[in-house]
């Protein structure tokens, strides 16, 4: 026999020992009083203990039942904070978004996001940390990661928030008295600046259809696309790099777009968390609000 007590059998007994009435128990639990009978009787029989004593006209508690009572509400109250705690928690973005990023789009977007962010939900605060390392945000407590390319296959949920499109650029005066590339072979007549995480940098380029790629030795290497594109600010080549960092440039006409219609595929932008199914209203309000203001 199974003898775990349930969360119906406390309610019931709770109901019948504050109302001193099965028939007022019955009604507040929208049921019946046969069913709420059945209930007692099996709680006492789980329990090996007389609960109540029922008589025609009274209902008295036991010494038993009153102190089984007492614990019983004890864990009802509790209970009941719970559930108005994770109604509450479920209602409204709250409490702390601990978010990682790399250094460089964490600081020229992410940072963004975050501000819009805490003047949207004033009951929220974030602890942010920008690093070049893969975090393992299981294990180091972080609720959401933004991360750039391809992902590895993992137990964690992601959402695309968008794509970053990239450009060839060069500075006015890195052009003057040079032709401006036309086709990816005539990268080979200049100075390169290239964005290289580690090895041999190699730009792999597409066109509407044509795919063609460069190998190429370059000037200047490094790992950090805003380095690159300070370099080619500062007239030492041609880069290529995400649009949104040259924006400015551009605007500003320190930078030319070259090289027209050619650039890598796009790189995918994912917010990555832990369970899309059990997402805390704090972490979807702040994936949703990525999503939205993608740059």
């Amino acid at each position: 026999m199974d003898t775990t007590i349930e969360i119906l059998e406390l309610r019931a007994l709770a109901s019948v020992v504050e109302r001193r009435s099965f028939t007022a128990a019955a009604e507040a639990l929208e049921t019946d009083k046969a069913h709420i009978s059945r209930i007692i009787s099996r709680l006492e029989e789980k329990l090996g203990a007389r609960l109540l004593e029922r008589s025609t006209r009274r209902l008295n508690v036991t010494e038993v039942g009153r102190e089984f009572y007492e614990r019983a509400s004890g864990i009802l109250r509790a209970l009941a904070e719970t559930e108005a705690a994770v109604a509450k928690s479920l209602g409204k973005p709250a409490g702390i978004l601990k978010l990682t990023a790399g250094p460089e789009f964490g600081l020229s977007c992410v940072n963004n996001w975050i501000a819009e962010y805490l003047k949207t939900f004033p009951e929220v605060r974030v602890e942010a940390e920008f690093t070049n390392r893969i975090v393992d945000i299981i294990h180091e407590g972080f609720d959401v990661a933004v991360r750039i390319g391809s992902l590895p296959d993992s137990e964690l949920s992601a959402r695309k928030l968008g794509e970053l499109d990239y450009a060839f650029y060069a500075s006015p005066a890195y052009l003057k008295g040079r032709k401006a590339p036309k086709a990816p072979a005539d990268l080979s007549d200049h100075d390169l600046i290239m964005f290289a995480p580690r090895g041999r940098p190699v730009w792999r380029l597409v066109k509407e259809r044509e795919a063609t790629k460069i190998d190429a030795e370059p000037r200047y290497a490094v790992n950090n696309n805003q380095a690159a594109m300070d370099m080619a600010v500062a007239g030492l080549g041609v880069v290529m790099t995400p649009i949104y960092m040259a924006e400015g440039a551009v605007a500003s006409g320190a930078l030319r777009q070259v090289l027209p219609g050619w650039s890598r595929i796009p790189v995918p932008v994912h917010a990555v968390f832990a369970s899309s199914r059990y997402m805390t209203p704090k972490v979807r309000a702040f994936v949703d609000l990525a999503a939205e203001v993608f740059v």
